[in-house]
């Protein structure tokens, strides 16, 4: 069969919604017919096998541009915000949607739609990517499905959290580690992520005295991945990158260790790339850690997030680098009253995840989540320590059963998807309360304005690229 005869079998199910037209070129014909039939094509997008997937995944998307749906780059939002243009009054949610990512996503959107917050972002991790069995095409056409779904129209932000590198195998192979952070980005900007996070934190070497040898190498790599994005970004969009200072969960990040990056950052990317835009924020430590402490009753550990180091280190980047402030990782099992002290803070973006995949763990029928915990004891029974409760173990472990089970997953009864999804919605409208970024559809809509980029099937149809050992980068 032909590329486009194949393009029409996954285009039946949307029936005249849409029609596929020469070439690259779809159109829709009926909006309200093609957002009640999305879930079938983003069915087809993750589970059924290639080349179904991956052209479910580019009609996805080429039809959602046909609607006014389009992946963008927050960049705009931050450079005004770092220049004092926009309130400061809020902070960014970034969510990690690790499982059901159609249907999580669908949630946020119905959240933002009742609380006019458009200065939303969704991303997935390069280690995200791994044990839940999601490359960036997947993950972008899923939210994307999910936002024609729900009527959402304009700009949708989603993010390459986490493009971390792995300090054992830059140990081991340096220019292979990079190369394959190069190669993920490419990825990524070819599926519509035009926000990325770039982490060689990792790296930083505290062995040194001074705090410029310590992040000499985070610097530089930084500063080498971020000309890669500036290389592959399309032509009209400024890819917000973010950069990185503190490991979460190590000691917390300091003024005098932003200025040594961001001074050595501004050095040597002006080098490699002279007149570019640089970083737009900059994620730093405070106290938290990714999921949480977990207790031997399985209970998380209170968190004491540093809000004092947290504002500094906003204020500071905003006043002296015209970034858009500090980003707070690992934040999504503090309590609901936390929350509102990032945007008091000042903090730019949070990300949180592990409280979504904890939600639909207490909300799975028991009989599948005991066959899930089954395959951990049997796959990942080296990672349970001698002291370990079995609560702490699965706590653990469970996010590892996301990829395995992913069509058990799309095949939990419609009650058990409903029930979550309104628990998800619950949760997400209350963060977005919380964090400040109700309203926030004025502020989007003002700065974001473009351009759509239109998918290239040819990049689609490359597949879904190399499998990597990920088990030690961060969430």
């Amino acid at each position: 069969m032909s590329v486009h005869e194949l393009l029409q079998h996954v285009a039946r199910p949307l029936g005249d919604a849409l029609r596929l037209a020469s070439g690259e070129t779809v159109q829709v014909s009926n909006r309200s017919a093609l957002a009640g039939r999305m879930e079938s094509l983003a069915r087809t997008a993750a589970l059924e096998s290639e080349p179904n997937a991956s052209l479910a995944r580019w009609l996805i998307r080429a039809a959602a541009a046909e609607v006014g749906v389009f992946p963008a780059s927050i960049d705009p939002l931050y450079r005004a915000r770092g220049r004092g243009e926009t309130r400061n009054d809020f902070t960014v949610p970034a969510m990690n949607l690790r499982a059901l990512a159609f249907h999580s996503a669908r949630a946020v959107f119905r959240a933002a739609r009742a609380t006019e917050a458009k200065a939303i972002v969704f991303e997935i991790a390069r280690s995200e990517m791994g044990y839940t069995a999601q490359r960036p095409t997947e993950y972008a056409s899923s939210v994307l499905a999910a936002a024609v779904a729900e009527g959402h129209q304009g700009p949708v932000f989603i993010q390459g959290d986490h493009f971390q590198a792995s300090p054992k195998r830059f140990g081991e192979n340096a220019l292979k580690e990079v190369d394959a952070l190069r190669a993920l980005i490419g990825e990524a900007i070819d599926a519509g992520f035009f926000n990325i996070d770039i982490d060689t934190s990792t790296l930083v070497d505290l062995t040194h005295v001074s705090l410029d040898e310590q992040q000499q190498l985070n610097v530089i790599l930084c500063a080498e991945l971020s000309q890669e994005v500036r290389r592959r970004e399309p032509r009209g969009v400024t890819v917000s990158i973010g950069g990185e200072i503190g490991e979460v969960g190590g000691r917390n990040s300091t003024e005098a260790e932003l200025r040594a990056f961001m001074d050595g950052f501004s050095r040597s990317f002006s080098r490699l790339q002279p007149g570019a835009t640089g970083l737009s924020k900059i994620s730093v430590q405070t106290g938290t850690s990714h999921g949480g402490v977990v207790l031997p009753d399985g209970s998380i550990a209170k968190v004491n997030v540093d809000f004092d180091t947290l504002r500094a280190l906003s204020d500071l980047s905003r006043k002296a680098y015209g970034l858009a402030g500090a980003v707070q990782h690992g934040a999504s099992t503090l309590p609901e009253e936390a929350f509102t002290r990032f945007a008091e803070a000042g903090a730019c973006e949070v990300h949180l995840a592990t409280n979504f995949q904890n939600m639909m763990f207490d909300r799975l029928p028991e009989g599948f989540r005991r066959e899930m915990y089954a395959y951990l004891d049997k796959n990942f029974a080296s990672e349970r320590k001698g002291d370990m409760t079995g609560e702490q173990f699965y706590y653990k472990v469970r996010k590892n059963a996301i990829g395995p089970f992913k069509k058990g997953l799309w095949d939990l009864p419609a009650d058990v998807l409903v029930t979550l999804g309104e628990a998800w919605e619950k949760q997400f409208r209350l963060l977005f309360e919380r964090l400040g970024v109700t309203g926030t559809r004025t502020e989007v809509d003002r700065h974001v304005t473009g351009p759509v980029v239109r998918p290239n099937l040819a990049a689609y149809l490359k597949g879904t690229g190399l499998e990597t050992d990920v088990r030690d980068l961060a969430d």
